[in-house]
């Protein structure tokens, strides 16, 4: 059979080729194209367009790469036609992938599509999941809570693991050697990097001697981060073995919390927002436009204020700064962030998810 993968992240990108890898274990004649990056062509992928030509993320990157992205459209569009594989899966990245569901329906009816880490829409954005049902054959949920969710509205999602927190649990890692180092994860794009890096490192440099160390994003080039490092700071791509290594860490808002919850690490969220005014008029319309009081997926998922979450006009190098310090100090503090942690891993589970979706996906060749 052959398999349409669409991811338009590093995150989408690592779990898809996994899932590639257990597709392939159940379907050894499998054929695979689509759109992702290193990870997937590495798993055999064969791609028609690289992630770093799609990850624009807000209303004024999209505005600013328009031709690009109506290109990124019109090479998916294309592609599928082209192709016309016997399975659509998509993975996350929603504003694009539910525009390329609908033409997939509309060209090729007798294509399975199937969501694989669909989007948040018990966050926000709720009215799509008429939309997601409609064009899905199946919804494949990360979080435990989805199935509930989406029965509230009359439709079938099936939890089948969370990715993030299998491949801490398969990835080899050794427990804390040291604790010398306080690490920073900015993010998985340049727009994240040059707006949070630099106050991320001031409010760390503010907190006594530990080493500095500062995560790097896959498909981002060293010599971005060069000029934002001090002498003696590091740069890694080993992000697992640094967060689990550090003290406490200071992390982009994203998966990259729950990773780092998982790991077992002390953290503080923080998001940068270009209009300060904006999360004022978020709080405000949050019973309105959220379903949810927390930003952050660890404490979305726990229910409750679990880490900090320093967001827009909160995101400063003092409160920054302040918080690390407390993270870094005051024992019953972590105490408690630890044993939160631990109730989050109990709520998600040990599930495979990418062999339980691999089944799922599989299962009507």
């Amino acid at each position: 059979m052959k398999y349409f993968l669409m991811a338009g992240e590093a995150s989408g990108d690592k779990h898809a080729a996994a899932l590639m890898v257990q597709i392939r274990q159940r379907d050894p004649q499998a054929q695979f194209v689509g759109l992702g990056g290193s990870q997937m062509a590495a798993a055999e992928c064969r791609l028609y367009q690289d992630y770093s030509h799609m990850a624009f993320m807000g209303f004024a990157a999209v505005l600013a790469n328009l031709g690009q992205v109506q290109r990124n459209f019109r090479i998916a569009k294309e592609a599928l036609l082209s192709e016309r594989p016997d399975v659509l899966v998509l993975v996350d990245y929603p504003s694009f992938n539910l525009r390329m569901a609908a033409f997939c329906r509309k060209h090729l009816p007798s294509a399975r599509i199937i969501y694989y880490i669909p989007p948040k829409v018990w966050a926000w954005k709720r009215r799509r999941i008429h939309r997601i049902a409609q064009l899905c054959d199946e919804i494949l949920g990360i979080f435990p809570f989805e199935p509930d969710f989406y029965a509230k509205y009359g439709y079938k999602c099936t939890y089948v693991g969370n990715p993030t927190a299998e491949q801490i649990l398969n990835h080899q890692l050794s427990i804390h050697d040291h604790q010398s180092s306080v690490v920073l994860l900015p993010g998985s794009r340049e727009s994240e990097v040059r707006h949070c890096l630099l106050r991320m490192l001031e409010a760390a440099r503010r907190c006594g001697n530990y080493r500095i160390v500062v995560c790097a994003a896959p498909g981002i080039d060293d010599t971005f981060y060069t000029p934002y490092l001090r002498a003696g700071e590091t740069l890694t791509r080993e992000t697992y073995t640094a967060v689990l290594q550090a003290k406490a860490a200071i992390v982009n808002s994203g998966t990259a919390t729950l990773e780092t919850a998982l790991l077992g690490t002390p953290q503080v969220a923080v998001y940068h927002l270009a209009c300060s005014w904006f999360l004022k008029l978020v709080r405000w319309a949050q019973p309105f436009f959220f379903s949810i009081r927390h930003f952050t997926l660890v404490n979305i998922i726990s229910g409750k204020e679990v880490i900090r979450e320093l967001l827009a006009n909160d995101f400063t190098t003092e409160k920054v700064a302040a918080e690390l310090q407390r993270l870094l100090t005051d024992e019953e503090y972590i105490k408690e962030m630890l044993a939160n942690y631990e109730y989050l891993r109990s709520l998600l589970g040990k599930q495979p998810a990418a062999a339980n979706a691999a089944d799922i996906i599989t299962s009507k060749r």
